[in-house]
């Protein structure tokens, strides 16, 4: 089962912006709200994929198929 992150949306002018306090530095913006939420997904799906690959490196954590798969599902919620 993918994980799921709280996300907070907020306007600022004509923009929109999401952020995951759960994932510092993952941001996304947007003209509509739905463009700030997948920019955001995007985002947090490089960071996992990031940090799984260093954990794949480091001989710590899942293998680099997992990561994906979990990447993949966080962008297809959007």
């Amino acid at each position: 089962m993918p994980n799921e992150f709280t996300a907070v949306v907020e306007q600022d002018g004509e923009w929109f912006i999401a952020y995951h306090p759960e994932f510092p530095g993952a941001n996304g913006q947007g003209k509509t709200k739905e463009d700030a939420l997948q920019n955001l997904s995007e985002a947090i799906a490089l960071i996992l994929l990031d940090r799984g690959e260093k954990e794949i490196a480091a001989g710590t954590g899942h293998d680099l198929d997992s990561v994906l798969l979990e990447a993949d599902a966080i962008l297809k919620k959007t």
